[in-house]
């Protein structure tokens, strides 16, 4: 069942629940940091709009810098603003920032420890029409393994603001993960989020496996976790939005406890969610796992759901994985 403590949205298995993409969320956030701190500046690569750093500059035309089709110049510029005590957000497309510009942040951002947060937009297969060379599927990967860098993947839009808002409050560089697709607002203001440490949003009295996820595809998670329930399979979800730093004690506590892993995220498997967690439970707790994502494969362009199926990563999918963990066991 749904953990209580986790105050989620009670609506969010319903047809009509309300959908947003993450995107939408670090606008807000971004506009609330703002208003907070006249520190923070945002950067853009003249996607503005697609990004949602739209409404930041409107608000703030004086802390707004729009540097046109330029990811490097982008990245160099603001680790100068972070190192002189501005706050500034880059903001494009995941596939040119950090994909384009991944040098000028490990050599200027991260190894500067200077303090920038990178949002990287459209980030998975489900921006879906623009295809392969626009999905983001290996930048947690990439970032996660930068030394300094935090990495977050807000699970919807109301976590993507909270998430947006700790960033600013937080030192050093952060590599914050969006969505273009609208997904199921799952979570409220009342839910927790704290960066690095990972919630519990379905808990069993006695789970057979532990499903940790992150970004849109929590949803696809506690829909299989439901159904699963209907089967005698009991599951504990973990919404595992931090994945550097790794919140690596709840996830080795309720992986000896069920005794089994599966992990979803819509990236590949190697290096993102999967990776972390299977590098962590090799040292605290070992158990078999499985894992849901894209196996060593690029995405093609097509209605951002099909995709999801195509690549087996829906609900169908998930719940064969936990099958396959547990017989495992």
């Amino acid at each position: 069942m749904l953990d209580p403590a986790a105050k989620l949205n009670s609506k969010l298995f319903d047809a009509d629940a309300a959908q947003a993409p993450t995107r939408n969320g670090y606008g807000e956030g971004l506009v609330a940091a703002g208003e907070k701190d006249a520190n923070v500046v945002a950067l853009c690569a003249d996607l503005a709009e697609s990004t949602r750093t739209d409404a930041f500059a409107k608000r703030f035309p004086e802390r707004y810098i729009e540097l046109g089709v330029a990811e490097q110049n982008m990245a160099t510029i603001a680790a100068g603003l972070g190192i002189s005590g501005k706050i500034p957000f880059i903001a494009s497309y995941a596939t040119f920032s950090p994909g384009r510009n991944w040098e000028q942040i490990r050599t200027t951002i991260a190894y500067n420890n200077a303090n920038v947060k990178i949002a990287g937009h459209h980030a998975g297969i489900s921006v879906g029409p623009d295809g392969a060379t626009h999905q983001a599927t290996e930048d947690i990967a990439m970032m996660r393994a930068m030394p300094n860098m935090k990495v977050i993947v807000p699970c919807d839009a109301i976590e993507a603001r909270k998430a947006t808002l700790a960033a600013a409050q937080v030192w050093g560089p952060v590599y914050l993960r969006f969505q273009r697709e609208k997904t199921p607002v799952m979570t409220t203001d009342e839910t927790p989020f704290v960066p690095g440490k990972a919630e519990i949003f379905w808990q069993s009295k006695k789970p057979q496996v532990l499903i940790a996820a992150c970004g849109g595809l929590l949803h696809h998670a506690l829909v299989a976790a439901r159904e699963l329930e209907k089967e005698k399979i009991c599951a504990t979800v973990l919404n595992v939005h931090t994945i550097s730093p790794l919140d690596e004690r709840t996830l080795a506590e309720l992986a000896k406890k069920a005794g089994a892993v599966v992990t979803v995220e819509e990236h590949q498997i190697r290096g993102g969610l999967g990776g972390a967690v299977a590098e962590a439970l090799a040292r605290r707790a070992p158990v078999p796992i499985e894992f849901i994502g894209l196996h060593d494969t690029f995405g093609e362009s097509g209605p951002p759901e099909e995709l999801i199926e195509k690549y087996g990563m829906g609900v169908k999918d998930i719940k064969a994985a936990v099958k396959r963990a547990l017989r495992r066991k």
